[in-house]
């Protein structure tokens, strides 16, 4: 399977920071592991000093508890006011604020709303969370996260396969319609000599071979799908307006064909046939919008380092919201045919021809503006 650049790019990106982000958790979940140590270790110590000071009788050994469970609080930001509610002390909170009064009353205000505060005899203790709680309340957002992401792997992974194996398929379609079609042309070909030789009017002749040549082309055209075409430096503009006169001698005579395009040679690489797949796509999808009257133009226009090609139609319009959709496989407005057309298009001007392609313009009622863009391979002043 053939996947375009921007897929490979999402596929790998959603690995990497999946990658990323469990790397982050494991790195996270071992400083939580090395901080509850640390913790039970500071509450076994501070239990041991508990029943050393409950089978003592030195004062100064109640003292030294006191101290010890002040001095294990180094993360809980805490302040402890009065019934005045004026500041007596406080602990852990960084420097900026504890250096600035007003800053620390605004502070306290904070810690107002994050927890109740506890009743100390005639002192309340106000506290906020550590920076470890804090951490462990995101916790499960971060695993959520990573979730999301792996679904989204195993999701593009799926989507991925199916389109493989559809695209197999319909390379395999397209070869065997090519192989198909081969043999009743070659015998076409066979008649054609024939009628030749038995002085039929040239310009009958002319016709039929036309449209021969072009069976021939339309077989090569779906003997390439699923292969890697050969790109060859051409004229886009012959190229192009070669296989817009073939549509223009076969439609409908109410249709007005206008064809634009420099007065020289624009050099661009593509693979001929394809390129004519692509324009005999874009001009048969604007006669179906005009159901076969109003008004149709091809402008080719040249920029400094690539080319525009612009197919104009006075037909029904797009909505604005089937911009995107339109090049969908199976999207279709019409009552027959599957959808394939503008897939195939978009497939073969940017997975092939490396160029772009969009609806540059549409109003409902008043036409469409399809826009090819392609690389130019050379400058020629």
């Amino acid at each position: 399977m053939q996947f375009t650049e921007r897929s490979n790019s999402t596929r790998w990106f959603i690995i990497i920071s999946s990658f990323l982000i469990v790397l982050l958790i494991l790195w996270n979940t071992y400083n939580f592991f090395q901080i509850f140590k640390n913790e039970e270790r500071n509450k076994m110590e501070l239990w041991a000093n508990a029943q050393k000071t409950l089978v003592s009788t030195d004062e100064s050994e109640y003292l030294n508890l006191i101290l010890f469970i002040q001095q294990t609080n180094t993360t809980i930001p805490i302040i402890v006011t009065n019934d005045n509610d004026e500041i007596i002390t406080f602990a852990n909170i960084d420097e900026p604020i504890s250096n600035d009064s007003i800053k620390l009353d605004n502070y306290l205000k904070d810690l107002k709303t994050e927890n109740k505060p506890i009743q100390m005899e005639n002192q309340l203790l106000y506290y906020a969370n550590s920076p470890l709680l804090t951490k462990l309340k995101y916790y499960p957002i971060a695993l959520l996260l990573i979730i999301i992401l792996f679904g989204a792997v195993v999701y593009n992974f799926y989507r991925a396969t199916k389109m493989s194996t559809q695209n197999k398929l319909w390379a395999g379609m397209a070869k065997e319609t090519a192989h198909q079609i081969g043999t009743p042309l070659s015998s076409l070909i066979g008649w054609l000599e024939i009628l030749k030789l038995d002085n039929i009017e040239p310009s009958t002749i002319e016709e039929i071979e036309k449209d021969i040549n072009r069976l021939q082309t339309i077989t090569d055209r779906f003997s390439k799908v699923g292969s890697e075409p050969v790109l060859e430096v051409k004229d886009i503009i012959e190229e192009t307006k070669s296989s817009f006169d073939y549509l223009k001698d076969r439609s409908s005579k109410q249709i007005d064909f206008k064809f634009i395009a420099p007065n020289k040679k624009i050099n661009v690489a593509i693979n001929p046939a394809l390129h004519s797949w692509t324009i005999e796509n874009l001009v048969k999808n604007a006669i179906d919008a005009m159901k076969g009257k109003g008004n149709l133009t091809l402008a080719i226009e040249e920029k400094e380092d690539y080319v525009r090609i612009k197919v104009t139609d006075s037909g029904k319009g797009i909505p604005k919201s089937s911009f995107t959709k339109v090049f969908e496989p199976g999207f279709t407005t019409k009552k027959r045919g599957w959808g394939l057309g503008l897939s195939l298009t978009k497939r073969i001007v940017q997975e092939y021809h490396k160029g772009k392609i969009k609806v540059a313009q549409s109003e409902i009622g008043k036409g469409t503006t399809m826009q090819i863009s392609l690389k130019k391979t050379d400058v020629i002043s």
